[in-house]
């Protein structure tokens, strides 16, 4: 039984209960099926695991925190809703979306449900008004990283706003701006909201959240590496997928763009820049960035956040259930 399994088992039927708790306050009965369908469509539950495995890490008592571990995967929910909606995106988890189960009108009421159910869990926190100034960052945060991870691609997008603003140039230290924003805070918020539903020691909060950033960061990063090299079988999602989406705010293809010779790198740039890239062209990107050590520096960047998360996660009490999720999210294969 791997970790998830362990700790599914162990918090998975409290989480779920008070998701639906959450989401079912002042919810009619013809509209249930359709709110509820985004979190029904199942998940690994990463991020509310996460928050209470810190939890009981500190205090040795989990359920304090189930407002919170509530409301990261609500919030982790609400940006798929509505990433969903952006990208026009079908299928999810192997599902229909919700926006393709019921509409993207319909989608942008369920997401504005889920953002209220949110701020319901908050009211049952330790400290609701702290908690609803962190809510507030972390979506925020998430919002922002959204919108340059929008930005940092080369076409597919027809809305004034992102073509006027579309960036030129993507540094390495852009990539890892955008991805602290979309991925590594609602990781962070998902250990820093366990400490804070269990102590009053700041520092933890603190650690945790370091913890949470770093993690986050290398989880990204492995995940965009996948993206483009991984195993289809193992990885459960389509290879490739970043560049049919011109995204240059992939790790492998800004690394491998530095590499790749003028032309090899012209060719590349040229399918990101297609208005539609079709399989043939995206499986050629990948044969071009295979050319390169991109997959290597990429991991060996992973590597270097993976040791940060490590060292704050030593400030932390010691765990196995803490310490084995932490191995998952930075060592994740899937």
């Amino acid at each position: 039984m791997d970790v998830l399994d362990r700790l599914t088992e162990k918090y998975g039927k409290y989480v779920e209960d008070n998701l639906i708790k959450y989401l079912s306050i002042d919810l009619s009965a013809e509209f249930k099926d359709a709110v509820i369908y985004q979190i029904a469509t199942g998940g690994k539950r990463l991020r509310p695991l996460l928050t209470l495995a810190t939890a009981e890490a500190i205090s040795g008592d989990f359920k304090r925190a189930l407002p919170a571990a509530a409301i990261v995967e609500l919030i982790h929910n609400y940006s798929l809703i509505y990433d969903d909606i952006i990208d026009r995106g079908d299928l999810r988890r192997g599902k229909p979306t919700t926006r393709k189960a019921f509409g993207d009108y319909a989608a942008i009421l369920i997401g504005i449900w889920y953002r209220e159910a949110i701020e319901e869990a908050v009211l049952d926190t330790p400290r609701p008004l702290e908690f609803a100034r962190e809510v507030a960052k972390v979506i925020k945060a998430i919002d922002e990283g959204e919108r340059l991870d929008i930005l940092f691609e080369m076409a597919g997008r027809d809305d004034p706003y992102f073509i006027s603003a579309r960036w030129k140039n993507v540094s390495l230290d852009d990539y890892i701006r955008m991805v602290s924003l979309k991925t590594g805070v609602l990781i962070a918020a998902s250990a820093k909201f366990g400490a804070m539903s269990a102590t009053e020691d700041k520092s933890l909060w603190d650690s945790a959240w370091n913890f949470g950033m770093n993690a986050g960061i290398a989880f990204q990063i492995v995940d965009d590496v996948l993206d483009i090299f991984g195993d289809p079988a193992k990885f459960g999602k389509e290879i490739g997928k970043d560049i049919k989406e011109h995204k240059r705010g992939n790790i492998a293809v800004l690394l491998g763009l530095q590499e790749l010779d003028e032309g090899s790198r012209s060719e590349l740039l040229g399918i990101l820049s297609k208005p539609s890239v079709t399989d043939a062209d995206a499986r050629r990107g990948v044969e071009l960035l295979a050319r390169t050590n991109a997959k290597e520096r990429a991991l060996q960047l992973a590597d270097r956040y993976r040791e940060r998360a490590l060292r704050e996660l030593a400030r932390l009490p010691s765990s196995r259930d803490l310490e084995d999720l932490a191995a998952f999210i930075v060592q994740r294969q899937f």
